[in-house]
């Protein structure tokens, strides 16, 4: 494509622009070669200004950047007021704009992210929209999935997977829209036809993320300004703020409050391997009973959320109740099978909010002793470390207290500082902190009746551990344990 096609829309300042064939769009200078554009991200951890040389002596040419670089005559500088909003832009232009073939629904919110676009997804296929999703657990569409470095990719990223996802017949895509991708401007040229606030509590903050409370809701704000109908938690207070900033039209659900979807006459479903809830779904327009195949309260409170935009997009009622049946996702409340007469769920649940709502949703059925196996990441938001501590302390009956994505930390330090919480709530517990181990003991532990839960990783395949990726499941971890017995 040319360059003049691709900047069209970029307000920029150049000194020799000349127009040329761009084959591709790079922010990583090891994958810049002739042809490229390469676009100088300012990041948390590096700075791309400091990689133009390396992407120039790669092949590239033309630079996106926000301040003047040292580069040979030859090289086409587009200056910027900030790189990340300029590379949305042009990533739009680059893969022929493929937002605009798609129905884009955006979901955010502190947690229900993930498992609101999987029900929303299988709503949508049950009624024969084809539909990819993109988010925490990857990008999946046309029967395969494709790990995303971000729950929110890159805005080159996303475009991509947008052009791939129209270009295999998708007529939908969910997204997982992050506080951070926000920030960062990876959804600037995205317009939602629908956006979900499910609710909202401190996270992601500290560190690299964000610096206050106040900031990170701020950024979670912003997803409403560039959408077409909001959908809103009527059941959380910052519902009411996002209303009062927007001009668009809002549609409400909620289990307390008065809104346009909620639901009544909830109770918990038991079988083997499932724990689910059934409950009668009320809107303006009729009663419907529906189920889910996730317990909890926050199951149904999602699965509002989901019928929500179902009625937007006009879903039928039978396919709507037919996807909430069926879905299922990864890592969400998984109560996976095993050849034992204990139950194993795992489940992503890493913050405060996420971790008292999984332990509490299973407590309320019938059980024995609740044993939880968790840890906290590293370099960031050591708040949870304390939440965590005193919430496992003080609802389980025994805590395993391990490794999660210790990052530079010392895990043993981690640990330490979980395993002092859980002792000031009163709790049993027992720190292993190779992750691998201590599953292990918690499933050697468990009698019959018992539930553990294993919490923080979820679907993840991987420990970030040093800067390295180390290869690690839950999954496959109680998979092993099994095989072994």
């Amino acid at each position: 494509m040319l360059l003049s096609e691709i900047v069209k829309d970029l307000t920029f300042t150049c000194d020799n622009l000349r127009d040329c064939e761009i084959e591709g769009i790079v922010y990583d200078s090891r994958k810049a070669s002739p042809g490229t554009l390469f676009a100088a991200l300012v990041g948390a951890y590096s700075d791309g200004h400091d990689y133009v040389s390396s992407a120039y002596l790669a092949g590239a040419r033309v630079f996106l950047t926000e301040r003047d670089v040292n580069l040979p005559a030859d090289a086409v500088v587009l200056k910027t007021a900030d790189s990340r909003a300029a590379l949305a832009v042009i990533a739009a232009a680059y893969y022929r704009h493929p937002e605009k073939e798609l129905k884009l629904v955006g979901v955010t919110g502190t947690k229900g992210k993930t498992s609101i676009a999987g029900m929303l997804a299988s709503c949508l296929d049950h009624a024969g929209v084809k539909c990819g999703t993109i988010g925490t657990v990857g990008a999946y569409y046309d029967g395969k999935i494709e790990p995303t470095l971000n729950t929110t990719p890159e805005s080159l990223e996303c475009m991509r997977l947008f052009r791939q996802m129209a270009d295999c017949g998708c007529r939908a895509v969910v997204m997982e829209v992050s506080s951070l991708g926000l920030k960062a401007h990876r959804v600037d040229t995205i317009p939602f036809d629908a956006a979900v606030f499910t609710n909202l509590s401190p996270d992601h903050i500290g560190g690299n993320e964000h610096k206050s409370f106040e900031e990170y809701s701020y950024w979670k704000k912003q997803l409403f300004h560039q959408c077409k109908v909001a959908v809103l938690n009527a059941d959380d207070p910052f519902s009411a703020e996002i209303a009062r900033e927007i001009d668009v039209p809002v549609v409400t659900f909620a289990l307390h409050a008065d809104a346009d979807y909620t639901a009544r006459d909830v109770r918990p479903t038991r079988a083997k391997n499932l724990f689910g809830t059934a409950f009668t779904l009320v809107t303006k327009e009729g009663t419907y009973p529906c189920s889910t195949a996730v317990p909890g309260l926050f199951s149904v409170e999602n699965a509002l959320a989901t019928a929500a935009v179902c009625g937007l997009l006009g879903v039928p009622m039978a396919d709507a109740q037919a996807g909430l049946k069926q879905a299922k996702v990864i890592g969400r409340n998984d109560c996976i099978e095993v050849p034992a007469d204990f139950d194993v769920i795992i489940d992503y649940a890493h913050n405060g909010q996420s971790f008292k709502a999984v332990v509490d949703t299973f407590a309320a059925y019938e059980h024995k002793r609740i044993i939880t196996v968790f840890g906290s990441v590293g370099d960031r938001a050591q708040l949870r470390r304390k939440e965590l501590g005193l919430l496992s302390g003080k609802l389980a009956d025994l805590s395993f207290i391990t490794t999660d994505d210790p990052g530079f930390e010392d895990p043993e330090k981690i640990c330490a500082e979980i395993a002092a919480w859980v002792k000031e709530a009163g709790g049993a517990y027992r720190v292993i902190p190779d992750r691998r181990e201590a599953v292990f003991a918690a499933l050697n532990e468990a009698k019959p009746g018992d539930v553990v839960l294993i919490l923080g990783k979820g679907h993840e395949t991987a420990q970030k551990v040093r800067g390295e990726k180390v290869p690690y499941s839950d999954y496959e971890t109680v998979k092993d344990y099994f095989a072994q017995r």
